[in-house]
């Protein structure tokens, strides 16, 4: 009866793969994933009781005293880590936000001038804070917490070549708010500039010297000049368009002229644009991961003529977008492990924009990702040097090599934690995994700085 019992669990594990792994190309390394344990976290209620059950929202990333950091919200508030060492990240601060409520769910950051600024787009006593980041790793200090000018917004973007936030959607000066124009030239007192309301609601916005790429929901894309801040000119607008939607979010390639934007609907794929001219904005073609009739395309950020995506349920995809006309698909990895739906689940939001290229990406319900770039990963396919058995195991196996160099190895879990970590020179390297790892599916990655070889295998 046991045995029958164990080929029936083998053969739901085997079906979890199909389920779980088929289709999936986690082709990125992973160098770090946090998930709170309960220790950074104490609101008293379930941090993730809100319409989406989110406990975490955006991404952020800055550089200080030579040092990477990444910035995750979540319902309490803004969390920074130190992913200088991206194996030995580490929480460097939390800071609670004006609102501490489970039922926010959005939160927005952008860094200028040693300062991160941080809102939130629930609960009316949110605030804008302002904190002061140029002493990290040691210190950090809010110099800035008030709701006078900002109770809620959704999002803000920092033109920093001339110190203007933008502030989209929420409350600004007591009223509901479309796009509103803060100066930051003193950066710990944002003076209110001018509200921006001819194309309606703004959901976000992209700025580049003066001219800003609006994303403006139902209302599509329109492109302004704002370098006269009292009298901004409407320079172009898209408005019908192939899976036309809600214009969530976008970026501009470095070269001015193409512009990639995201409609927040099931199944709508991305629009990549050509806005050389923006009295005649064209769509050139569109694109989506297309994992399932369900996908959808969240935030994104252009880096390098390589287009990073945080997909919801199918987690993180990168394309690379140099020839706009034919973009080609460069790697993913799926950070939310649970079955597809047709709510707003996994990766909120990716930011590549550090000077190490290491990628971060945070999922709602699973926290921090550190990836390493795209461009030092080996494909992780089904081609291996190595051998493992046997599979599926009990409490023990072994990785057979003909490497000679180092090898690291790290075991994932499906959440894609890592749960253990070791090196070794030799070529049989015994593998020891106790009752206290739980039955299931991992993933093993052997490392020996020529080839990274990877292989599932089924603890039962």
């Amino acid at each position: 009866k046991s045995l029958n019992m164990e080929k029936i669990y083998l053969l739901v594990i085997i079906l979890l793969i199909n389920t779980v792994f088929m289709g999936q190309q986690n082709n990125l390394e992973l160098l770090y994933q946090w998930t709170d344990d309960g220790t950074v976290l104490n609101v008293e209620d379930d941090p993730g009781d809100n319409w989406v059950g989110n406990i975490y929202n955006e991404i952020w990333g800055f550089v200080q005293g030579n040092h990477e950091f990444a910035v995750i919200g979540s319902t309490q508030g803004t969390h920074i880590f130190d992913v200088t060492e991206p194996e030995n990240s580490y929480l460097v601060a939390s800071i609670d936000g004006g609102s501490t409520s489970s039922q926010v769910v959005h939160r927005d950051f952008h860094t200028y001038n040693g300062y991160l600024y941080a809102v939130a787009d629930e609960m009316n006593s949110s605030t804008l804070q302002i904190m002061d980041i140029s002493n990290l790793p040691n210190e950090i200090s809010v110099v800035y917490d008030t709701n006078d000018m900002i109770t809620r917004a959704h999002n803000i973007f920092i033109d920093e070549e001339n110190a203007i936030m933008y502030v989209c959607g929420g409350r600004v000066m007591e009223e509901s708010n479309e796009l509103s124009l803060f100066s930051l030239e003193e950066p710990q007192n944002p003076i209110f500039l001018k509200k921006f309301d001819d194309v309606g609601y703004v959901h976000d916005i992209y700025v580049k010297d003066h001219i800003g790429y609006l994303n403006a929901g139902n209302d599509g894309l329109h492109i302004v000049d704002f370098s006269d801040f009292n009298n901004p000119q409407i320079l172009g607008s898209l408005t019908d368009y192939p899976f036309a939607g809600y214009n969530h979010s976008g970026w501009l390639t470095e070269d001015g002229n193409t512009y990639v934007f995201a409609d927040e609907n099931h199944g709508y794929k991305m629009k990549i644009c050509d806005v050389s001219n923006p009295a005649d904005i064209n769509v050139i073609t569109t694109i989506l991961s297309d994992v399932a009739s369900t996908s959808i395309a969240h935030n994104l950020i252009i880096k390098d003529n390589l287009l990073y995506v945080s997909h919801y349920y199918d987690g993180l995809w990168i394309w690379d977008i140099s020839n706009p006309e034919n973009p080609t698909y460069v790697a993913s990895y799926d950070t939310y492990p649970l079955a597809d739906g047709d709510s707003y689940k996994g990766a909120w939001g990716v930011y590549p924009l550090l000077p190490s290229g290491n990628i971060l990406v945070s999922d709602m319900q699973y926290g921090l990702f550190v990836f390493a770039p795209p461009s030092s990963n080996v494909q992780l396919d089904e081609i291996n040097n190595s051998i493992v058995f046997p599979n599926p195991f009990t409490n023990h196996l072994t990785i057979n090599t003909a490497s000679q160099n180092l090898k690291k190895i790290k075991l994932y879990d499906m959440y894609g934690k890592i749960v253990l970590s070791k090196e070794s020179d030799k070529n049989k390297i015994p593998i020891d995994l106790s009752n206290d790892f739980p039955k299931g599916i991992y993933i093993l990655t052997i490392n020996d700085n020529t080839t990274i070889d990877k292989h599932r295998i089924i603890k039962y």
